[in-house]
């Protein structure tokens, strides 16, 4: 009889799956440490993607065991002062102790993106790696929406400039949409659509015309808006928006 988990075997979890349920990376990114060797079933390492998993095996990622995870969904309406990350090497705050987070991380959650430093708003944490994955791939578009408060006023045709698209040093960069938020009171107060997530990227569309921002916050982010939820505190999304962010993304 073969080895219980070769690829022959029909029945089981594929590793990929296995290891994006237990809240390590994404399927794709899986399927990377399996042909890197750094995946091991019962103690041996395996390199074939089509590898299952049966209930009661051990599997570890780089010698640390891993197991399946409940999926979890926090949204976070980021305060300033805080880093995008699991954990910062300079002790500064995180998403995660902002979302009440326990240090050792039991779940495995993560920021899907970054909002620099000082930019608030709309964060989504997850520990499901699949979900993630492709609401951050730019195949998928993902709407995100931005306040933005300038030191200066915004001219009308720097706004029509924003949207025909300014140059960046990674390339050109185009909003989606752009507007003031509300003009009969004043041109520094920009509501901006892109559906890129490059970094520091309305940061830096808006430096390109010389305006420095003041107030960046992130309004909505993949359909999901802070509503009701002040700055700095959290909640766990509804059944519905669940569902609402996987459909957009296209997976069950």
């Amino acid at each position: 009889m073969g080895n219980p988990h070769t690829p022959s075997d029909k029945s089981g979890m594929r590793i990929n799956k296995f290891i994006a349920h237990a809240g390590v990376c994404s399927r794709r990114d899986a399927d990377t440490l399996v042909e890197q060797g750094r995946v091991k079933v019962d103690g041996e390492v395996v390199t074939e993607h089509g590898t299952r998993v049966h209930p009661g095996q051990h599997v570890e990622v780089d010698d640390s065991t891993i197991q399946l995870a409940d999926f979890d969904y926090i949204l976070l309406n980021k305060p300033k002062d805080t880093i995008s990350t699991t954990d910062d090497p300079k002790g500064r705050d995180t998403v995660l102790q902002a979302a009440g987070i326990p240090e050792n991380n039991p779940k495995g959650m993560f920021p899907v993106g970054r909002l620099d430093r000082n930019t608030t708003g709309v964060l989504l944490l997850t520990n499901d790696g699949d979900l993630a994955h492709r609401l951050m791939h730019p195949s998928f578009e993902i709407s995100k929406i931005y306040f933005v408060r300038t030191r200066e006023p915004v001219k009308p045709h720097e706004l029509d400039q924003l949207q025909k698209g300014v140059e960046l040093d990674d390339g050109p960069a185009a909003a989606d949409r752009v507007t003031y938020i509300d003009q009969r009171i004043n041109k520094t107060d920009v509501a901006l659509e892109i559906h890129e997530g490059r970094n520091r990227q309305v940061r830096r569309m808006f430096e390109s015309l010389g305006h420095d921002i003041v107030q960046l916050d992130r309004a909505k982010y993949a359909g999901l808006t802070t509503g009701k939820l002040d700055r700095g505190r959290w909640r766990r999304l509804r059944p519905h928006e669940v569902r609402s962010l996987r459909k957009r993304v296209n997976l069950k």
